[in-house]
């Protein structure tokens, strides 16, 4: 994906979900339809942080580039340019991935 054209507001993060396993561990072919949706991403931008009570902005704990494991179910899919991305809050965020 190249460089994205959102400029998520507040919290908010733009993920783009990595591709799901198409085989198993052992090498078996998983069909289309027994994939599961990827929980895995790459952040692709973010948010310039909540706006606290003091007026100051609070800094993200990710940031472009970070891979981030998010809940199955948490934010908001969005197809952009062909592709489809995720919305989320930071909070929606379980963990960044460290290598």
């Amino acid at each position: 994906m190249g460089k994205v054209n959102l400029r998520p507001l507040d919290d908010r993060v733009v993920v783009k979900p990595l591709e799901a396993e198409s085989t198993t561990a052992g090498g078996i072919v998983l069909p289309d339809s027994a994939q599961e949706k990827p929980q895995r991403g790459e952040v692709v931008a973010t948010g310039p942080g909540k706006l606290l009570d003091s007026g100051n902005r609070g800094e993200l704990s990710v940031t472009v580039g970070d891979q981030v494991i998010f809940g199955k179910y948490g934010g908001t899919e969005v197809e952009l340019d062909g592709q489809e991305i995720k919305i989320l809050r930071e909070s929606d965020i379980l963990a960044k991935v460290v290598r």
